[in-house]
């Protein structure tokens, strides 16, 4: 099912270049899935996306990670997340750091989103850099966190930090690259009203 054409991906993700041809079947295939069906909620989705994977570039964390090592909120700090990790010759932060497109990140993201997707991310958390995975996990992100709530009420600003900090604040505007999100948000709802 086509929801949004390539073209319409494009133009509001301005930068993704060839990786809006990539992208674009498994993006479908997440708004499907995942009820992101009307303009509000695809334009707050791909504002979201478009901004933590800089347009559909980065499917990896591009900081170490080493970051997140001490997170007990993301369940870093667990024996058995630090067992997996250094069965693997990392720490848990390095090795459960931001995957897909959305940056699923911690050993509880990972845990919670590959039950939820049938996949392995434990022990495999690169395969989130895949695009159908990449994409996917967004979209699981996106309905975990009931982020059609906001995007119905037009409000970028829950969204966004819901997304970046986990939940949503008083102030306006506070998330890490917010003017970012909003640029693209609007653009969207340009491209798709």
């Amino acid at each position: 099912m086509e929801i949004i054409t390539v073209e319409q991906l494009k133009q509001i993700l301005q930068h993704a270049g060839p990786k809006a041809n990539i992208y674009i079947e498994p993006i479908n295939k997440t708004l499907e899935e995942f009820d992101i069906l009307t303009p509000y909620r695809i334009a707050a989705f791909l504002s979201q996306i478009g901004h933590e994977s800089g347009n559909l570039i980065y499917t990896s964390e591009l900081a170490s990670g080493s970051a997140y090592d001490s997170r007990k909120d993301l369940g870093n700090t667990l024996p058995e997340a630090i067992q997996i990790a250094s069965q693997h010759g990392s720490t848990p932060g390095r090795w459960w750091k931001g995957h897909g497109l959305i940056q699923i990140t911690g050993y509880y993201n990972h845990k919670a989103c590959g039950e939820a997707l049938n996949l392995d991310l434990l022990n495999e958390p690169k395969l989130l850099t895949e695009p159908l995975h990449a994409a996917r996990s967004a979209g699981w992100f996106w309905k975990v966190n009931n982020l059609n709530k906001w995007a119905d009420l037009g409000d970028i600003d829950g969204v966004s930090d819901k997304v970046n900090r986990g939940r949503k604040t008083s102030q306006f505007g506070d998330a890490n690259g917010f003017k970012d999100r909003l640029h693209i948000y609007t653009r969207a709802i340009v491209v798709l009203c």
